[in-house]
């Protein structure tokens, strides 16, 4: 079984008690990004967690990092203004050299720079990523990227990019994904040279953006790993998207129970508590069963994944299921809230769109399906 990693619960719920939801109301109301929230997160160390010691960080494992989320979303928090900066470390300590290494990670630990952006997703490929059409040109010492990204999130307030280009065409009878390569883009100098970001208003407060490469020069020493090999990079930092997803949604799902138990056991309708009520407090019951079998999922998936055992299917289930869990959760705070569950100042209806997100990003439900029919049931491929 994973480490609970108790100590660094209580600490994250410690800070997040200075983050209330009346923080989080007037940045939704603002489509505004939690800077402040960050900042300390930072200040703290946790968005660190990932990062060695030998790089100023707390070198600790997954599962550190799923603690910390999950209980900044179990506060009523939302780390989704932080959380790339931890999926995405997946991929480049494990794939980028030790110059890339040295050169952005103690930075990075610091707070000095900021690795938020994972630019994959394209307008016309949705999430067929070996259908991007992003290029990356050699030219001399360097890369010209050209194309166009869409839901990159946090991109206006992150320093550093990863990004997912085309640096040649399959060969016959290859696979589509081939000649696909991983870069780390500086967006500082990127910014006025060749680099636009436009922001995407969306139902929810999530910072994300469309972004336009009009021949951005990027260093040749960017390039992460071998040319051509980047969609087997990027596959092991999305279990570690997919796993940390998955605690945010346990996290999500916990306050929704809370919130609603709290409600129901204090509301007095017909004079008695609406909770006494087998109608209102079934429900309750009945996701918070569901929370926690999404939750041992997602220590099934942990372990796998720190012990560098395959854990793509478990990493998938893990998101899939604690997706459900949180969304259900949703539903059920707000049927038991009635009205107030539509009311800003409860907070349910935030919490409510901010989850929904998590049955389509960063991977939709029916795509986790197919991979499950496919890769473990042994079905035709459907797609």
């Amino acid at each position: 079984m994973p480490e609970t990693h108790a100590d660094i619960r209580e600490a994250v719920r410690k800070l997040c008690a200075r983050y209330p939801g009346e923080y989080w109301r007037a940045l939704d109301r603002e489509r505004a990004y939690p800077t402040a929230f960050v900042d300390e997160l930072t200040r703290a160390g946790f968005l660190a967690v990932l990062i060695p010691a030998d790089y100023g960080g707390a070198g600790l494992p997954l599962g550190a990092a799923a603690a910390i989320l999950e209980e900044i979303q179990a506060a009523g928090c939302n780390g989704a203004g932080c959380h790339a900066q931890m999926y995405v470390m997946a991929t480049l300590l494990r794939h980028g050299s030790d110059a890339q290494k040295r050169r952005y990670l103690p930075a990075i630990a610091a707070g000095d720079l900021r690795l938020q952006a994972f630019a994959v997703t394209e307008p016309d490929s949705g999430t067929d990523t070996a259908a991007i059409t992003t290029t990356a040109r050699r030219d001399g010492g360097r890369y010209i990227i050209r194309g166009r990204k869409i839901w990159t999130s946090r991109a206006a307030h992150s320093d550093l990019m990863i990004l997912l280009a085309r640096t040649a065409l399959p060969d016959a009878g290859a696979r589509r994904t081939d000649g696909l390569s991983l870069f780390l883009v500086d967006m500082r100098e990127a910014r006025g040279n060749g680099l636009s970001i436009d922001p995407i208003r969306t139902m929810m407060n999530h910072a994300t953006t469309t972004i336009g490469f009009d021949d951005v020069p990027v260093p040749a020493e960017n390039l992460i790993g071998a040319e051509g090999e980047g969609f087997r990079y990027i596959l092991s930092g999305m279990n570690a998207e997919r796993i940390l997803i998955a605690a945010e949604c346990v996290g999500d799902a916990r306050w929704f129970i809370e919130a609603s138990t709290a409600y129901a056991r204090d509301r007095v309708v017909f004079g008695r508590p609406i909770g006494q009520n087998q109608g209102v407090q079934f429900p309750i019951a009945r996701v918070y069963a569901g929370m926690r079998a999404a939750r041992l999922m997602v220590e099934d998936a942990i372990r796998r994944f720190e012990a560098g055992e395959p854990c793509g299917a478990e990493a998938n289930m893990a998101k899939m299921l604690a997706a459900d869990a949180s969304f259900e959760a949703a539903n059920v705070a707000i049927q038991t809230h009635g009205g107030y569950g539509f009311a800003e100042d409860f907070d349910i209806e935030r919490k409510f769109r901010e989850t929904r997100l998590y049955q389509v990003a960063p991977i939709s439900t029916n795509l986790i399906l197919s991979y499950l029919a496919e890769h473990v049931l042994g079905l035709p491929r459907s797609y």
